[in-house]
């Protein structure tokens, strides 16, 4: 049984990679600085996987923090760091505090860990390295551009953080995962994602929405070259990305990796416009949703959605749970949190 530190283990994909692990029989060790989530996904997850991670409060901003917290879990095998902050609108705004907490956290943690020969690196990335894509599918060879907003740009960045610290330092390996757009939530009902005030994403809105928590949706732009005007991303599965993580570090430990320092798309393939989800999400659950169509939103791409060919060739990963399922389990979700809120 390997003991894996999950950086930022309480936010939404951490918490469902960390119930994952649980189930694939390694022991976790979380690292969170609560600053966006709560202690009680630390219950969800042993509610759910049976077992209890360790949770360590730490801010990995602070390099003598972060330091006695690795010391501490020195016998680790591997980190998966998705401590960041990773709102986009909220970078618009305050993009120091963005390039501060995510740089110094990535950096802080690659550090101690490197000082005590914990090797095996997971990072948290996006889709959003890509830019605007000229085609589609986007593949990992497709250009890597300047994004549209600071969260994505500390992304971009710090790949380049990563592929130079393993040029450097070859007996450490890296995978860099880079999401599309995860939504859903565990089967269960018990866990799922819990954005602090408005959200950002479509699906916490359709769901708060749907909760009578917002008036309406607000859809934005339906004058876009796609099948009803509205934009198309590739939706997946949180807990099928969850599984993809844990995948990838048991690569890591088991020393199968062609390079040390990998990246992989994570997305289904299929690209579904916002509407499109909508109509799910009403049909699934017999809803209706009130929504709004208005104008673009300034850097919004037309058209994105994902080449998994290379994740499901050397990872032997493919994301399993289709739409249907992820609206169903959004909801499901969502309405368990308001009974017991």
């Amino acid at each position: 049984m390997s003991k894996i530190i999950v950086t930022g283990g309480c936010g939404y994909i951490g918490s469902h990679t960390c119930i994952a692990l649980l189930a694939q029989g390694h022991e976790v060790v979380v690292f969170d600085d609560l600053s966006n989530a709560t202690k009680e996904s630390i219950d969800r997850i042993e509610k759910i996987a049976g077992k209890r991670p360790e949770l360590c409060i730490v801010d990995l901003k602070n390099k003598n923090a972060t330091s006695a917290a690795f010391e501490a879990h020195k016998e680790a095998l591997a980190v998966i760091h998705f401590a960041a902050y990773k709102a986009v609108k909220e970078s618009v705004d305050h993009p120091l505090q963005y390039y501060e907490n995510n740089f110094f956290s990535l950096i802080n943690t690659l550090t101690a860990q490197q000082k005590l020969g914990i090797n095996n690196f997971i990072f948290s990335s996006s889709a959003t390295v890509y830019g605007m894509p000229e085609t589609c599918p986007v593949t990992e060879k497709s250009p890597v551009s300047t994004p549209f907003s600071p969260y994505g740009n500390t992304k971009k960045i710090a790949e380049e953080i990563l592929k130079d610290h393993t040029a450097a330092n070859l007996d450490f390996s890296v995978i860099s995962l880079r999401y599309f757009n995860p939504i859903g939530a565990h089967e269960s009902g018990e866990i799922g994602e819990l954005p602090n005030g408005i959200p950002n994403n479509l699906m916490p809105y359709i769901t708060q929405t749907a909760a009578g928590i917002r008036e309406k949706l607000m859809v934005f732009g339906n004058d876009y070259p796609t099948k009803d005007g509205t934009a198309i991303r590739d939706y997946i599965h949180v807990m099928d990305l969850a599984e993809a993580h844990v995948v990838a570090v048991n690569r890591l430990v088991d020393q199968k990796q062609e390079q040390n320092f990998e990246i992989y798309n994570l997305g289904t393939g299929t690209g579904y416009s916002v509407l499109e989800v909508i109509t799910a999400f009403e049909t699934q659950n017999n809803l209706s949703i009130n929504y709004e169509i208005t104008a673009r939103r300034d850097g919004d791409v037309p058209v994105v959605f994902a080449s998994t060919e290379l994740a499901s060739k050397k990872l032997g990963w493919t994301a399993k749970r289709d739409l249907n399922s992820m609206v169903k389990s959004a909801w499901n979700w969502e309405k368990n949190y308001r009974k017991n809120d």
